[in-house]
């Protein structure tokens, strides 16, 4: 006898079709923005780079590889790069370490006040960039309240020229970037912490174990996926450093080429006199490949339970 009964993937079929349909027509506009901004983005620098661009003229002319050779010759790029290096590579470690000991310290339930301290600690998060560049510009001048405290304790004979010293500006951007991400990475460390068993700590403590202790055999193992986060947009954000190196320096990326950034100078190169577009589109490429090579190394060495 013939089996006239439809399957159910039959019956399905046409729910199914109509319910696909609409799931893409819900991912639509993001499925063009992705195209436009992202994928179209990367294949329109990609052709930049082959090209000597007048952005005046809009004309495009075809040079081969002389842009990515002139990567090879490049010494301001070489220095920034060292910056940009040297500038990860100090804040990225620090301003993660602080946001977690601070989100562990919030967390503690011996803590009294811990919403008012909260509050105070995310209010950097709250102001922009570049009105967080200025305070500090401010703060870090030669008659303002940083000189005039450490002259007062007699820590420093005359006041320290942070703000144009090559040995101190890079290090005053550092500081000012560590204490405007803290409190978000802070946010993200205590969110995590609510999901951390208390059950863990309640057999730490009947084992007499410490704070520390604590921290560092409980906290810490368990927030490792959060860390591997917060270390990659760490590193990102620190790569492609640009607005406040460029508020400290005018644009220039001085004194003496101590605070240009590898972001600050494709912003010359495209924008600037020499009008290198196709120049600059090279170093952003180099630049995205440098952050993905870098991310990933420090995915691995976290134990690979980061973002995909």
């Amino acid at each position: 006898m013939e089996n006239t009964q439809k399957s159910p993937k039959m019956k399905m079929s046409k729910r199914a079709r109509s319910e696909m349909l609409q799931g893409y027509a819900f991912l639509a506009p993001a499925i063009a923005v992705i195209l436009v901004f992202f994928l179209l983005s990367i294949l329109f620098a990609i052709y930049l780079s082959f090209n000597n661009v007048n952005l005046i003229m809009g004309t495009y002319t075809w040079n081969n590889f002389r842009n990515w050779g002139n990567v090879l010759s490049d010494r301001q790029l070489l220095r920034a790069l060292q910056n940009t290096s040297f500038f990860a590579l100090i804040v990225v470690p620090t301003q993660t370490i602080i946001a977690l000991i601070v989100a562990y310290t919030l967390a503690n339930n011996g803590v009294r006040g811990k919403k008012f301290f909260r509050l105070v600690y995310f209010l950097p998060t709250l102001t922009s960039s570049a009105a967080l560049t200025m305070i500090f510009m401010f703060l870090f001048n030669l008659n303002g309240p940083i000189n005039g405290a450490l002259l007062a304790m007699h820590v420093v004979n005359q006041p320290i020229n942070f703000i144009n010293d090559t040995q101190w500006t890079l290090r005053v951007i550092m500081v000012m970037n560590i204490w405007s991400t803290v409190p978000n990475f802070m946010t993200i460390y205590m969110a995590s912490l609510v999901d951390l068993p208390e059950s863990l700590y309640e057999a730490a403590d009947i084992d007499g174990a410490n704070v520390l202790q604590k921290l560092r055999y409980i906290t810490v193992p368990h927030l490792r996926p959060i860390t591997t986060y917060v270390i990659l947009m760490g590193i990102i954000g620190t790569f492609q450093m640009f607005d406040q190196a460029y508020i400290f320096s005018g644009g220039s990326g001085g004194p003496a080429n101590s605070t240009l950034t590898v972001a600050l100078l494709i912003f010359q190169y495209a924008f600037g006199q020499n009008n290198q577009m196709g120049y600059a589109a090279v170093i952003a490429i180099l630049l995205a490949v440098i952050i993905f090579i870098v991310s990933r190394i420090s995915e691995r060495l976290n134990g690979g339970n980061g973002i995909a």
